[in-house]
């Protein structure tokens, strides 16, 4: 691995950013979906810091693509320029149905303690508070993909709790990462890999609304040196830091 940086270069954007990208493995199928910008940076990070090549492919129908500039929006047209070829959104379906997508970067609304998420309705479903966009692809990736990732920019008991108030998708959970900490499903138990440098582990249990065992967990590595010039090359005036508002 390339030398660090000091522990102090994490900002709240970098930390997620940088941990959604090292989900990402050699000779794998990512891809990154509607209203994921931050996935859509990690997989671009990706790219430009690790020595080792994978597909990525964007909900814009890009594979591998090498746009000139990093886009606002995660289904910019952008995203597929120089590739090879262009996924309808029932390719992507049908890839991940066949076992063919490793990797998928879903977003929720809630997560639970088993995986499980939703992006269908707050409070109950016959009067609910706020009326969400649906499963849509969701519903069929997250049990299909040999992994899913999803993330939070906000870390509290509102997103990260015991009781779902709606099940839109389960099963293939595999990793979750926070400003706070990464989680990766253990067991079946979403469990605290590493945490934030800035903040001690109990504290980051005691803002999960499922139970999390805090004991003996490490701090998150440094980003490295590859990693920190690839964010910095993609975001150099903090344009997506900004916009993003990822806060401890």
């Amino acid at each position: 691995m390339p030398e660090t940086t000091t522990p102090t270069t994490w900002s709240p954007f970098s930390y997620v950013v940088t941990n959604l990208a090292r989900f990402v493995r050699p000779g794998e199928v990512t891809f990154s979906g509607v209203n994921s910008t931050l996935p859509m940076m990690a997989c671009l990070l990706a790219k430009r810091a690790y020595d080792f090549d994978f597909t990525y492919i964007n909900v814009a129908g890009g594979v591998d693509p090498e746009p000139h500039r990093a886009p606002i929006s995660s289904s910019d047209p952008v995203l597929t320029l120089g590739s090879a070829s262009i996924f309808a959104n029932e390719d992507f379906y049908d890839l991940c149905c066949r076992g063919g997508m490793d990797l998928c970067f879903l977003g929720a609304a809630q997560i639970d303690g088993q995986g499980r998420t939703n992006v269908s309705s707050i409070g109950p479903w016959d009067k609910p508070k706020v009326r969400l966009p649906g499963g849509g692809g969701g519903a069929v990736m997250l049990p299909t993909a040999r992994r899913s990732v999803t993330w939070r920019t906000e870390h509290s008991t509102r997103t990260l709790v015991e009781q779902l108030d709606f099940v839109t998708a389960a099963g293939g959970m595999h990793g979750l990462v926070t400003p706070l900490g990464v989680f990766q499903l253990v067991d079946g138990r979403m469990t605290l890999m590493s945490h934030h440098p800035d903040v001690i582990a109990g504290q980051v249990a005691e803002r999960t609304g499922f139970a999390v065992d805090a004991e003996g967990v490490p701090p998150t590595a440094a980003p490295t040196a590859a990693e920190t010039a690839a964010l910095r090359a993609l975001d150099p005036d903090g344009t997506f830091e900004a916009d993003a508002g990822v806060r401890l």
